[in-house]
């Protein structure tokens, strides 16, 4: 073969045609709803005030908690009682409430004793005996525990004192309305002739008296209980109103004293007359009668007027329990 000539080049293999079938997916590719949700921006100027609210709240709660634990502090260091409050309280309280039960047992001694006791309109003077122990009991004994109820209930939460301050004057309003009626049938339906109505001093006190109560029970009742619905909104107005209803409920339950005590001098007279300077038994018993209602009266204001005894300091244990 020569040298110089050319091999021929290899004929080339066919070129194979575009597979134009896509390619499969990998069998290990997770679905879009699978996926983690993208990064979210962070604003850094929100994370800061957000940081800064977080740290406000915390102190104003951490003053909070230090404000209460300072008002209870001061509240036991000027509050704190000694032997001598402790004995004040407990002499006022236990001889005022001895002596308003007193007072009612010794009426009914009275009257039952010397008196013969009760009846309804067919015997109009028996019927008078029901006017002075329902008085008693009405005006002195159930309105003189509604007063004290604020010194004796004193580890008890507001409204409760209020609800029974409630319930005892509400139990006088029966009392005293059955009395009334008594002493007006046992006059107009007195044998041989009638006895005049509203001429007395004692009558004109009574009648004071009554009156009083009723604008006092009727006040109290929608300033201090239905008023409550909307607490909030009749707040101030029903704190204008705590001293004033205060006040004139000691100055009725006063009036309700001078009643009685000018009740028992005009029956003393009435059923002794002359008698009455001999020192006749039923004269000591209506004089020691009298006596029992002047130191309650004396008790009562004291329990009421007395920082010592006084109850409004003590607000912050009351309205937790």
């Amino acid at each position: 073969m020569d040298s110089n000539s050319v091999s021929p080049m290899p004929e080339l293999a066919p070129i194979a045609e575009f597979d134009k079938t896509p390619p499969t997916p990998p069998e290990d590719t997770l679905p879009m709803d699978d996926l983690p949700p993208p990064p979210t921006t962070v604003n850094m100027h929100d994370e800061k005030e957000k940081d800064v609210k977080d740290k406000e709240k915390e102190k104003e709660e951490e003053r909070k908690k230090e404000k209460e634990k300072e008002a209870h502090r001061r509240y036991e260091d000027e509050n704190q009682w000694g032997c001598g409050s402790w004995l004040e309280y407990t002499l006022v309280i236990v001889l005022a409430s001895i002596l308003l039960l007193g007072s009612l047992a010794l009426t009914l001694f009275w009257i039952i004793k010397y008196h013969d006791g009760f009846s309804w309109r067919e015997n109009p003077k028996k019927q008078f005996n029901l006017h002075p122990v329902l008085m008693v009991a009405g005006f002195i004994t159930f309105s003189g525990f509604s007063i004290l109820l604020y010194r004796i209930c004193r580890c008890c939460r507001r409204i409760y004192v209020k609800l029974l301050h409630t319930v005892f004057h509400a139990l006088a309003i029966p009392c005293v309305a059955v009395g009334f009626v008594a002493v007006l049938d046992s006059h107009n339906l007195n044998e041989p002739a009638a006895i005049p109505n509203f001429y007395s001093l004692h009558s004109w006190i009574g009648f004071v008296t009554m009156g009083l109560f009723a604008i006092q029970f009727v006040v109290g009742f929608f300033s201090f209980l239905v008023l409550l619905c909307c607490e909030g909104a009749t707040a101030g107005f029903r704190a204008s109103l705590v001293p004033i209803h205060a006040s004139f409920g000691l100055t009725t339950f006063m009036l309700a004293i001078a009643a009685a005590v000018t009740g028992l001098t005009e029956k003393a007279i009435f059923s002794l007359g002359d008698e009455y300077s001999d020192w006749k038994e039923q004269g000591i018993v209506i004089n020691a009668l009298g006596m029992v209602f002047v130191a309650i009266g004396i008790l009562v204001s004291f329990a009421v007027r007395s920082p010592t005894l006084n109850t409004d300091t003590k607000v912050l244990v009351t309205e937790r329990l």
